[in-house]
């Protein structure tokens, strides 16, 4: 199951998360932001259950902003969980 997402607060503009039926991540894609490191995060998060990454990641900020791109991906993978 795919599942987009569209990104606020952030450099980044849009975060696509595919599932697997039992809720482990297959793919994470994210439009715009740090490039670099979204890639990294992208690669790290493949073959983890959604709901630990989410735990890890949502509620990140980045400086003075109230999130940031790891926040972003936890919001689309949690919408994904939703409608999984």
């Amino acid at each position: 199951m795919t599942y987009t997402r569209k990104n606020s607060g952030t450099c980044s503009t849009q975060t696509q998360v595919s599932l697997a039926a039992d809720g482990t991540i297959e793919e994470v894609q994210v439009k715009g932001g740090c490039n670099g490191n979204l890639k990294g995060i992208c690669q790290l998060l493949k073959g983890m259950p959604a709901r630990d990454a989410i735990a890890r990641m949502q509620g990140t900020t980045c400086g003075p902003r109230p999130t940031s791109c790891p926040d972003q991906i936890a919001l689309a993978l949690k919408e994904a969980l939703e409608n999984l």
